[in-house]
């Protein structure tokens, strides 16, 4: 599952409250200073991606008339013009890749920044870091299932986008996380 902007608080916050949690690192620094770098080192990886994502629609608006006199198929060429720029962008489109290196660029920034100590190799401060992010993202589609289903059965309709819905849907999503063990 690809990550979102949205996603990053509450990824930074359990990769924070696992690496606390954990037996072999020594904390430096407070658990909110260490999510808000890692949110922040998420965040960035994520605008990459975007800044990729606006690139690739700009060159395919340019060639429109192509596109359209050979009936091509626009995701196609989309997700192809993508990979073709994704190295000069910085960005990794395989998943299980991309996690690993951002839980590289979190651990390095941690350490050379003195937020975590620890004595065993990095690797395993790297595994904490990726099955953070990879068990929240697998167990993100659920509890987003979960919360749709809650409000479509809300008592007051609700309008997608408006002020009301974000407050009830980031309320219940936070609720179904911590039920679900993921925050």
């Amino acid at each position: 599952m690809r990550m979102k902007l949205h996603h990053t608080p509450y990824i930074s916050r359990r990769i924070s409250r696992d690496l606390v949690n954990c037996n072999f690192v020594e904390i430096r620094k407070t658990k909110d200073e260490i999510t808000d770098e890692i949110e922040k080192i998420l965040d960035e990886d994520i605008e990459k991606e975007f800044a990729l994502d606006e690139k690739v629609s700009e060159i395919l608006e340019g060639q429109e008339d192509n596109i359209e006199f050979y009936n091509a198929d626009y995701r196609q060429l989309f997700w192809l013009t993508k990979k073709r720029l994704a190295n000069d962008f910085g960005v990794i489109l395989n998943n299980e890749d991309r996690f690993s290196d951002i839980a590289h660029k979190i651990l390095d920034f941690l350490w050379e920044e003195d937020y975590i100590h620890y004595t065993c190799s990095d690797n395993q401060i790297k595994n904490v870091i990726f099955s953070s992010i990879d068990e929240f993202l697998k167990g993100f589609e659920k509890a987003d299932d979960a919360v749709m289903e809650k409000i479509k059965h809300y008592k007051r309709k609700l309008i997608p986008g408006t002020e009301e819905y974000d407050i009830v849907y980031h309320r219940l999503y936070e609720e179904e996380l911590i039920k679900r063990g993921l925050m």
